[in-house]
Formats: C-alpha cells, sequence, structure tokens
C-alpha cells in the first residue's frame, strides 16, 4: 500500500507538471498580444525576474527525472491523465478496504482499549501502594536514625564506664596492699625469692602512690601509713643484709670475689634504697667503697712485696751498659738461676706471646719453695695481669650493682681503685729510678700495651688513664737507657779495652743481641722512636768497629775483624729480625763489601810473587831464553813440591781467621778457584813455542789432578 500511495503522488506530481506546460504553451502567443500593455505582477512565479534562480528549477527537474516512477512512466510513453485517474481510482479502492478492516476489527480495539483502562487502574493502585511503602520507609528510616543516635550514644557511655573502671582498678590495685605482700616483708628472710618478688610489689606500690598523690588523689592517705612502715621494714632488713655482706670481705683469709658475685643476685636491693632510701643508699655505697678499697690497697701492697722478693738477685747496674769493658765484678759468678741477662732476649720474649700473657699469675711463696726467680718483666706481668683482672671485674660490679654509667661509673671505680693505683704507679716509679734493664722496661710497654687491648675488649674503660701513667714513666725511661747506651759506645776507646784479636768483639755482640731483642719486640707494635733509637745506637756501634779495625796493623786483620763482626751480628739480627728489616739489610751490604774487599791477593799469599807472575805472561816472554827457562823450571818445581801444603796452610789460616766457618768456606773456595785460574794461565804460557821444548813441562802437574786433588780439601760443613 504504501508503494502504491508513493507511485499515486508520484502520478499526480507528472499530471501538475503536464498541466502546467500545457497552460503555458496555450498562453504564450496571448502574452505578445497587442491587449496587454503592460506586464504581469507575478511576484515569486515571475520567471522573468531576475531573482528567480534557475539554477534550483535545473536541480528538480533533474532530481524528478531520475525518479524511477517518471522513468518508467517516461519509458512507456503512458498518459498521464489517464494515469492519475486511474491513481486516484487505486487510492479510494484502498481507502475504502481500510475503513472495511477497521470496522471488522472495531470489537478488537474495543476490547484493548478496556484493557488498557484496567491496566491503568492496577498501575493507579500501585502507584498508591508504593507511596503508602516510601512514606512507610521513611517513617522506619527516621526510627533507624534515632536508633543509632541512641546506640552511639551507649557505646560511648560503655566506653566511659569502662576506661572509669579500668582507671579505678588500676588505682585500687595500686593502693591496695595485699596481706602477701605484709607477711613477706615482715616475716620471710631477705634471702628468699618471695621477698624479692613483694619488693618488687612494694616498690611499684609506693611509686604509684606517690604518683597518685601528686595528683591530689585523696584514697593514697589511707595506705600511706601502711605503705610506709612497710618500707622502714624493708629497708632495714636490706640494710642489714648488704652490710653484713661487705663486712665478710674483711675477715681474714676470705676470697671477697665470692659473696661479691653473690650480691649481684640481689642488685635490685640497692635499686629500691635508690629509689625509697638515698640516705641508706649512700650509706651502703660509702661503706662498699671504703672496705673494697683498704682491701685491694692490703692485697696489693702484700703481694708486690712478696712478688719482688722472687726477681733475680743480680740486676742492671747503671754500669751495665754496652760500652763498658767486660770484667769481673765479683771473685764468684752467681748461680745462673738467679743471674739475668741484660743483652740478651733469650726466652724473656715469652712473656709477651698470647699464651704467656694471660697465664695464671705468680704465687710468690711457691717460687720461693722452689727457689725460683723471675725477670721483672715477669713480675711486671703478673702483678699487672691481677690488677686489669680485678679491676675488670670489679668495674663491670659497680656498673650493674650501683646502677651506674659513664662518667659516674669512672668516678665509682676510681673512688674504690684509685689508692690501689696510685701505690702501683708509686712502685714502678721508685723501681725505674734504678732501673738500667733496657728488654725489661722495653718489655713491660709491649705488656702494657696489649693489656690495654684486652680492657678495650672488655669494655672495660676505667683504666685508660692508668694505662697512659705507666707508659708516661715506662717510656722516658726506656729512652734514657738506650742514650745512655749509645753514649757508652761512642765514648769507648779501643786503646783501653786491652789485647785485640780478630774474632767478634764483645760490644758488637752486646750489640747485636741487644738490637735482635728490641727488632723482634717491636716488630710485634711497631714504634717508630724506638727504631730512630736503635739507628742511632747502630750508628755509634758501626763507627766503634771501623775504629778497633785500625788498632790493627796488617790490612788482612783489619778485614778479618770486620768480616768476623759484621757477620756475626748479621747473623745474630737474622735469627730473631725480619729478613727485609733496616738493620739485616744494613750490615749485609757491609759484610758483602769487605768479603770482596778481601782480595785475591789476600787469599793467594802463600803462592807469593808466583801470581804476579803468570799474571803478567808478556813480561815472562821477553827474558832472554836462559833466564826465561830458568825462572820457569824454578816456577813447575816449586809448584809441585809447595801446592800440597801451601793449601793446606790457607785452609788451617782461614779456620783460624774466622769464627763462622761458612764464611770461612766461602774465602777458601775463592781461594781454590783463583789457584786453578793461575795454573790454567801457567799452562797457557808454556805453550808458547819457545817453551814448548823445555825439559821442566814433563814435571807439570796435570790440570785435572790438580783440581780432583783440591776438591779433597774443600771444606764441608
Amino acid at each position: 500500500m504504501a508503494a502504491a500511495a508513493t507511485m499515486a503522488a508520484a502520478a499526480r506530481e507528472l499530471v501538475l507538471r503536464a498541466g502546467t506546460s500545457d497552460m503555458e504553451e496555450e498562453e504564450g502567443p496571448l502574452a505578445g498580444g497587442p491587449g496587454f500593455q503592460e506586464p504581469l505582477q507575478l511576484g515569486e512565479l515571475d520567471i522573468t525576474s531576475d531573482e528567480f534562480i534557475l539554477d534550483e528549477v535545473d536541480v528538480h527537474i533533474q532530481a524528478n527525472l531520475e525518479d524511477e516512477l517518471v522513468k518508467e512512466a517516461l519509458k512507456t510513453g503512458v498518459d498521464l491523465r489517464h494515469y492519475s485517474k486511474q491513481v486516484e481510482l487505486e487510492l479510494q479502492q484502498i481507502e475504502q478496504k481500510s475503513i472495511r478492516d477497521y470496522i471488522q476489527e472495531s470489537e478488537n480495539i474495543a476490547s484493548l482499549h478496556n484493557q488498557i483502562t484496567a491496566c491503568d487502574a492496577v498501575l493507579e493502585r500501585m502507584e498508591q501502594m508504593l507511596g503508602a511503602f516510601q512514606s512507610d520507609l521513611s517513617s522506619i528510616s527516621s526510627e533507624i536514625r534515632t536508633l543509632q543516635e541512641q546506640s552511639g550514644a551507649m557505646n560511648i557511655r560503655l566506653r566511659n564506664r569502662q576506661a572509669v573502671r579500668g582507671k579505678l582498678g588500676e588505682l585500687v590495685d595500686g593502693l591496695v596492699v595485699p596481706s602477701a605482700l605484709v607477711t613477706a616483708i615482715l616475716e620471710a628472710p631477705v634471702t628468699e625469692s618471695r621477698f624479692l618478688e613483694q619488693l618488687q610489689e612494694l616498690d611499684a606500690k609506693a611509686a604509684a602512690v606517690r604518683e597518685q598523690e601528686a595528683r591530689g588523689t585523696a584514697a593514697c592517705a589511707d595506705v600511706r601509713g601502711v605503705l610506709d612502715r612497710l618500707r622502714v621494714k624493708a629497708v632495714t632488713k636490706i640494710r642489714e643484709f648488704i652490710l653484713q655482706k661487705i663486712y665478710s670481705f674483711r675477715k681474714p683469709m676470705t676470697n671477697y670475689q665470692i659473696p661479691q658475685t653473690a650480691l649481684l643476685k640481689y642488685r635490685f636491693f640497692y635499686q629500691f634504697l635508690l629509689g625509697n632510701e638515698r640516705a641508706t643508699a649512700k650509706e651502703i655505697r660509702d661503706e662498699y667503697v671504703e672496705t673494697l678499697s683498704k682491701i685491694y690497697l692490703s692485697y696489693y701492697r702484700s703481694y708486690l712485696g712478696r712478688l719482688m722478693k722472687v726477681q733475680y738477685e743480680e740486676v742492671a747496674e747503671k754500669d751495665d751498659l754496652m760500652g763498658v769493658e767486660d770484667t769481673a765484678k765479683k771473685d764468684i759468678l752467681p748461680s745462673l738461676r738467679s743471674r739475668n741477662t741484660i743483652f740478651t732476649l733469650g726466652t724473656r720474649g715469652s712473656v709477651i706471646s698470647p699464651t704467656e700473657l694471660e697465664a695464671p699469675i705468680l704465687v710468690p711463696h711457691t717460687a720461693q719453695r722452689g727457689e725460683q726467680r723471675y725477670p721483672f718483666e715477669a713480675l711486671f706481668r703478673s702483678q699487672h695481669y691481677a690488677l686489669l683482672d680485678n679491676s675488670c671485674r670489679e668495674y663491670l660490679f659497680i656498673r650493674e650493682f650501683f646502677v651506674v654509667s659513664g662518667p659516674a661509673a669512672h668516678d665509682l671505680f676510681h673512688a674504690v681503685m684509685g689508692r690501689t693505683l696510685s701505690m702501683t704507679l708509686k712502685h714502678l716509679e721508685s723501681y725505674l729510678t734504678d732501673c738500667y734493664d733496657a728488654i725489661a722496661v722495653f718489655l713491660c710497654i709491649h705488656i702494657v700495651l696489649r693489656f690495654r687491648n684486652i680492657a678495650a675488649k672488655r669494655d672495660v674503660p676505667a683504666l685508660d688513664r692508668y694505662w697512659e701513667q705507666v707508659l708516661a714513666l715506662l717510656w722516658p725511661r726506656f729512652e734514657l737507657i738506650l742514650e745512655m747506651n749509645v753514649q757508652s759506645v761512642r765514648s769507648t776507646d779501643p786503646q783501653r779495652l786491652g789485647g785485640l784479636d780478630t774474632r767478634p768483639h764483645y760490644i758488637t755482640r752486646r750489640y747485636a743481641e741487644f738490637s735482635s731483642a728490641l727488632v723482634s719486640i717491636n716488630q710485634t707494635i711497631p714504634n717508630e722512636r724506638t727504631m730512630q733509637l736503635l739507628g742511632q745506637l747502630q750508628v755509634e756501634v758501626e763507627n766503634f768497629v771501623l775504629r778497633v779495625a785500625a788498632e790493627f796493623s796488617s790490612r788482612k786483620e783489619q778485614l778479618v775483624f770486620l768480616i768476623n763482626n759484621y757477620d756475626m751480628m748479621l747473623g745474630v739480627l737474622m735469627e730473631r729480625a725480619a729478613d727485609d728489616s733496616k738493620e739485616v739489610e744494613s750490615f749485609q751490604q757491609l759484610l758483602n763489601a769487605r768479603t770482596q774487599g778481601f782480595d785475591g791477593k789476600d787469599r793467594a799469599v802463600p803462592w807469593g810473587e808466583r801470581s804476579a807472575v803468570v799474571s803478567q805472561p808478556d813480561a815472562l816472554l821477553t827474558l832472554p831464553f836462559l833466564l826465561l827457562s830458568a825462572r820457569v823450571t824454578q816456577l813447575i818445581r816449586g809448584f809441585g813440591s809447595s801446592w800440597k801444603s801451601s793449601v793446606e796452610s790457607l785452609s788451617q789460616d782461614v779456620m783460624r781467621s774466622f769464627t763462622n766457618f761458612r764464611n770461612g768456606t766461602s774465602i777458601i773456595q775463592g781461594a781454590l778457584t783463583q789457584l786453578i785460574q793461575l795454573y790454567h794461565r801457567f799452562h797457557r804460557v808454556l805453550s808458547q813455542p819457545q817453551l814448548r821444548a823445555l825439559p821442566a813441562r814433563a814435571e807439570l802437574i796435570n790440570i785435572h789432578h790438580l783440581m780432583v786433588e783440591l776438591k779433597k780439601h774443600k771444606p764441608n760443613f
């Protein structure tokens, strides 16, 4: 039907267009007739007006021509008038048919109308119900908000009541004094665990009452009297207990460390006194300081006195210096058990070894029964190890029991140990005044350095000042003794030393032992000042050796003396000092220079002028034949008859001259090597034409036979 309507509309438009075209054709001739003098006023329909837009007409025409129905009509050549009437007829038929359909469906339409009306009524009732429900929900929401507000208020009141109850509970618990507390404080011994537990409870309640009193709580007055009486009773019992423990330290032959350790179990007693009765706490602290101060002073004074009795009977004196003449001071030498070495380290260096450093202290009466004697450094180690051990224990006890730290702990420690430390320093200062044993003083310095490190590891800084004071006494004394030895060597006159020989001098031996001892000790904890002093001493010893060597008349003896002394000092230093130390390198260079100075002339003395003749063959060959023959024959026969005895004499002379067999071996090997070289040159001289027919050539010793024989004389050490 829609298509038909569209076709009818298109047909109607075509008819109208066609009618318009016919009218234009009919009116065309009339338009130019004479009867019309004035133009028609057509307004917008005036196509002759400039305002008419021809482009739009062309667009409409073109659009209509593109219509499918128009194209179909133009193609078939349909009469538009007839077609228009046909279309109108069809439209009327369709309209009538539509009316009939509507009439046939009128009942259904009426029923649909009734249903729609019923639905509207139902929806209206639903709207009313929903409106009523919405109003009910609004009232319920307001009720819920009211309930929420009431619940929040009740919750706040509940929390407030719980907070009040908690505060009141804490207050009541802090103020109420239970019967168990009263019974324990009044009746239980202080050593029982329940007394300590209830004492802690009493301390907490006393602190709570003081806090509440500061806030103005009236209920505190009800329990103040009870707590005061319990506090007085507890203070009395604690005071008696601690003072009794302190007084037990004073008993003779008592190991005070045992009751001191027992006091640590009850360190809360002092904390209680400190918080509740400061006067009693001060009394106990003062009594402890006074008692322990006297005990330590008495113990160390007695121990130090008995300890010095087991020192070596013979110690270094002001004349026991390196450059002093080595003469017997006494007709009868003391036994080796009571004589201390002055310039030799020996086993004394073991005192600073890790195992010996913290070994048990010496017991004087045991050593006296065994007639044992010790050097000063061993006594110094024992004394200061006991001091270190007791000081560390005392410092830690003070810090833990008396609840102090930092400067307060230092002050309290020095109040206990100050007198003992002062007494020890005075004794050391007095001893060092007459001490001339540099090795002992240097060992004491290194003992102090190691004990200071041990104290630092134990976290005991209270002894730092004491260690500095001890070092302030030891270092100047050590430097003074070393400078005295330097001066003694510098002022030594070789002409006053009596008879001289080429063996190592006792002063150089003293220096070697002394220097190696100090170098080996200094390597553990290097000190630049020590190395400077040793350098000064080394320079003076080198100068002394040169002065003594100048006293010998022959160059050979001078070289032998220098080589023996340098070799001895180098050997001793290499046993203890590192191979790359300055002293070892210095003496190694000196020894090499002097050994090379002991040249071939000195080593070839048994051959005399033969070596010069063989070394200058050109001069020998310029002689007349008879004189040349006689001279060469004399050399051949003289060498053959004396070389064995010469080699033997050389070996004995070298062995007698050099105390170190290795040096002697080296010198003998050089001499024998030179002999082979000279003999080889002599053979080349005899190979000259004028000497080939010499009869004495038959008496020559074969060079290979000579080498085999010389190997038999090679020393083996």
